[in-house]
């Protein structure tokens, strides 16, 4: 993938981020998150599946739960953007491999508002 169309990507998604964030429903997020997310993530401390724990991961360092296999994409990831950020998280669930090609996962959140549930009920994760 051309890194324009995913600079551009991530900006579209940062751009149209913060009214939707004013509106987002943790309870809706908790239930999209159960449905779908937590089939790959736990969100309890130290439980790893697919992939890491999303106990705490609004502000956490990227790639550094232990324990868990990074790709060497979200590694590098980690040493350019120290945390996850709401913004980061709201670009990156847009469409992770198009956001970071070659990172592990591969389900997407393409709905704005899905996305904005989504990391307000991972915001209550703390």
């Amino acid at each position: 993938m051309n890194q324009l169309y995913a600079a551009g990507l991530a900006l579209t998604a940062g751009l149209a981020w913060g009214a939707v964030a004013q509106a987002a429903d943790a309870t809706g997020g908790k239930a999209l998150f159960e449905r779908t997310c937590a089939n790959c993530h736990s969100i309890e401390v130290g439980v790893n599946k697919v992939g890491p724990t999303l106990f705490d991961i609004v502000d956490r360092p990227v790639a550094s739960v232990q324990g868990h296999d990074y790709s060497n994409k979200m590694r590098a990831q980690g040493k350019q953007h120290k945390a996850w950020s709401e913004k980061q998280l709201n670009a990156y669930l847009t469409n992770p491999r198009e956001v970071l090609h070659g990172v592990k996962m591969y389900f997407a959140v393409p709905d704005a508002k899905d996305r904005a549930d989504v990391i307000a009920y991972l915001n209550t994760l703390k």
